[in-house]
């Protein structure tokens, strides 16, 4: 039986930095969705995503965009909300960064491609001691990263991920493995011969962005076990 270490005091103020992120990242979505809706209805379209949030408020605040003076008034109330949550997420940004740069843990996961400051310092602060797993592969179970196992008489079948453990690490793993995918020509990792770019030609893109994943929990548990920095893996002849 795996018993739940005990956390400190700084450990958990640690985490509480990335749960008040996450809940307002999620504020942040539901203000922008309202807003699309809204303005949706007065025929002005913006597309989705956070990044277009700017264009959101921008409409709001300009009086010849034609929106009734009450929808105007109401809609103002979001906009200053929005404008709010950007600020606090920004200043919650800026700790964690601070936090990476003076933890010696997250320095050395930020040599992994795919892995910044966020997911680095997450990683550091709310994943268990790597003593608490024998291996890689207990780690990226512990993730739920691994698939589940339906093999018998000799046959390997092997179903979805189980998607247990932290699902807040998870989530931010896959977010580093997509982010390697999609900047892979500039990453020493996914260069031809290699292990991704083989698996890219031969698998789904969702597929390889969950196995990415999977080995980066790997690794990161590697680093924390023995000390070490990432090294590159070397491109096969």
């Amino acid at each position: 039986m795996r018993t739940v270490p005990i956390k400190s005091e700084d450990t958990q103020a640690a985490a509480s930095v990335f749960r008040v992120r996450e809940l307002l990242i999620r504020q942040r979505t539901q203000s922008i969705n309202a807003l699309r809706g809204h303005l949706g209805e007065y025929g002005h379209v913006v597309p989705q995503g956070a990044t277009n949030a700017r264009r959101l408020v921008a409409v709001v605040e300009d009086e010849d965009a034609g929106l009734p003076a009450a929808a105007r008034t109401s809609l103002m109330a979001l906009t200053a909300m929005l404008v709010q949550l950007e600020r606090q997420i920004a200043a919650l940004d800026a700790e964690i960064a601070r936090r990476a740069r003076e933890d010696p843990v997250a320095r050395r996961l930020m040599t992994i491609p795919g892995i910044g400051p966020l997911i680095a310092t997450a990683l550091a602060t709310l994943a268990p001691p790597p003593e608490h797993f024998a291996k890689g592969r207990d780690f990226a179970a512990w993730l739920g990263l691994t698939p589940r196992q339906h093999s018998t008489g000799g046959k390997q079948r092997l179903g979805a991920t189980t998607k247990m453990g932290e699902r807040s690490l998870r989530r931010l793993l896959i977010i580093g493995a997509n982010s390697v995918i999609i900047k892979r020509h500039s990453h020493a990792s996914a260069r031809p011969g290699t292990w991704l770019a083989g698996l890219l030609e031969r698998k789904p893109p969702m597929l390889v962005r969950v196995a990415l994943a999977n080995k980066m929990a790997r690794i990161v548990w590697a680093l924390m076990k023995n000390d070490e920095t990432y090294r590159a893996p070397t491109v096969a002849a």
